[in-house]
């Protein structure tokens, strides 16, 4: 499948900011309004930022997410360079918040960050809620996309194939936890088809939304699958669904 995707186009790419702003306007007088029917149940909850973000770029999401009244950690690597060995630092410190609060971490990952965040779901289950990925493409890192440019230039033209195969291998299978891997056809800088489950079951659901990648974690559709889904955990987790006609076609055209 890999090789049958194509990268976004760039049209797509170029559209991405602006297209992000747009979301962000509309999505913040809603979260308002919407936030105060949500009543969290104060369970921790990790962000981890994509690609060359930091905790900068999710400050919106986190702050909505606290609003739902969650308790709410950044992943405290600072700017995600993309480094193998983030994956063993999150984990310590998904087992740290684990250990000073009592309860499983939920993870929520944008973009690379989603692919970290399955990993560590991988490797700490028991400490692990569910997981959350935002256009996060691990079924498929070396794919075509629009920003490996950027990957080589950062590690001195290294591609992304060339990461251990053992790890590529491994990225597409899923975490043996409650996962929601959220995608949209309208993304700039990774294959969509990258984005989802391989197989969806009772505790893996792929749902697509509209929206740009740089715009999902501030994307109004997106907002309301996170709060619905955190409410879940393994015992309790049935799949999210959409209600109302209009709203399944407008938002989650795959529901």
């Amino acid at each position: 499948m890999v090789n049958t995707v194509s990268r976004p186009s760039m049209f797509k790419l170029f559209s991405e900011p602006g297209r992000a702003a747009l979301e962000l306007g509309i999505s913040l007088p809603f979260n308002t309004m919407f936030s105060d029917k949500v009543q969290g149940d104060g369970h921790p909850v990790m962000v981890l930022p994509g690609f060359m973000s930091s905790e900068r770029s999710t400050k919106v999401l986190r702050n909505y997410i606290a609003q739902l009244g969650y308790d709410v950690h950044d992943w405290g690597l600072g700017r995600n360079f993309g480094k193998l060995e983030y994956l063993d630092l999150t984990t310590i410190r998904v087992e740290e918040i684990h250990r000073q609060t009592g309860r499983p971490v939920s993870l929520v990952g944008w973009s690379l960050g989603g692919v970290f965040a399955r990993q560590i779901a991988k490797e700490c289950p028991d400490r692990v809620r569910q997981v959350i990925t935002l256009a996060s493409p691990f079924a498929g890192l070396g794919a075509p996309n629009n920003v490996e440019w950027l990957y080589s230039l950062m590690t001195g033209g290294k591609k992304i194939k060339k990461i251990s195969a053992e790890l590529l291998a491994e990225l597409p299978l899923p975490a043996p936890v409650p996962t929601t891997a959220i995608y949209s056809k309208e993304d700039g800088l990774v294959a969509w088809e990258m984005c989802k489950e391989t197989i969806e079951d009772d505790l893996h659901q792929n749902i697509e939304v509209r929206s740009s990648h740089l715009g999902m974690g501030v994307n109004f559709s997106v907002h309301q699958i996170i709060a619905d889904r955190l409410g879940y955990h393994e015992a309790n987790w049935v799949k999210f669904r959409a209600r109302g006609f209009f709203t399944k076609k407008l938002l989650y055209p795959s529901l």
